[in-house]
């Protein structure tokens, strides 16, 4: 046997260690089938908790209970008029915090001077919990939809603008300094240079967003709605109707996971030219 195929046993097994190990299908799983298992324990404890008498399922309802509400609220049809109700009040707060968020960012971002005039209104603006400022806001705008909308877009505007804020202030030095070479225009960078570079903080501001958005309209639906699924949970519980109460909570918990892994995905469609791994 030569030298060169001696060298080359020697280097055929590191070179197999060095590949990287292809992911089977447990381990591309794997994350979700723990949250599932993990949300199956703690549903699990709940009814053991309610079967036994440790807690009263009068007022803390049980798993089954929850379900057997949930399933006839499917099946009555009484579940689609509010979930219809938050959805349209996330959706029209969402669109305008999108439309306003974005070119905002971009141009505070870009300006020095717009930035130090409008970061500690928006860090307040941001830090102070909107619930307090509720009696004013049904004041100027009462109670109907258009004070929830209000409510959904102060949830969701100010996390999304932050992110759209650092993204626009940190584009690579190269990308400015070639769309100075071809004599591009503030506008035209800021829509060809700046909104792609800042994509990624854009969506991963939208995915904060969303969340915020329907804890917003959530909110809004307690204290003054007359209509969606947090005004469901409001007179359910009220009414001391535990189980048609925890059924709409669930609803509000999957449509949050469902938006929260909607803007993921959409996230990772989108941007993965940005990541390193």
């Amino acid at each position: 046997m030569t030298a060169t195929q001696l060298s080359a046993d020697k280097v055929r097994p590191a070179v197999r260690a060095a590949r990287p190990r292809r992911r089977t299908a447990l381990d591309r799983h794997l994350n979700a089938l723990l949250g599932v298992l993990g949300v199956a324990l703690v549903l699990a404890a709940w009814q053991i908790c309610a079967s036994t008498g440790v807690v009263d399922d009068k007022f803390s309802s049980s798993p089954a209970g929850a379900f057997g509400a949930l399933v006839d609220s499917f099946r009555t049809g009484d579940v689609w008029s509010p979930l219809g109700s938050t959805l349209s009040i996330v959706a029209w707060g969402m669109v305008i915090s999108i439309a306003a968020a974005i070119p905002l960012g971009l141009l505070i971002g870009r300006n020095r001077v717009l930035y130090a005039l409008t970061d500690p209104l928006i860090s307040i603006m941001y830090s102070v919990p909107y619930v307090v400022f509720l009696p004013i806001l049904i004041f100027w705008f009462g109670i109907d939809a258009d004070a929830r909308v209000v409510i959904v877009v102060w949830s969701a505007l100010f996390p999304l603008l932050i992110n759209v804020i650092a993204g626009a202030r940190n584009l690579e030095q190269s990308h400015l300094q070639v769309a100075r070479v071809f004599c591009a225009s503030r506008l035209t960078t800021l829509r060809s240079v700046a909104f792609p570079a800042t994509l990624p903080y854009i969506l991963a501001g939208v995915r904060q967003a969303v969340g915020r958005a329907l804890i917003g309209a959530i909110v809004a639906e307690l204290f003054m709605g007359s209509a969606g699924l947090g005004y469901v949970v409001q007179l359910k519980t009220s009414n001391f109707q535990t189980d048609d109460a925890m059924a709409a909570i669930a609803v509000i918990a999957v449509v949050a996971v469902v938006l929260n892994h909607g803007v993921a995905y959409l996230e990772q469609r989108l941007t993965f030219w940005s990541r390193t791994d």
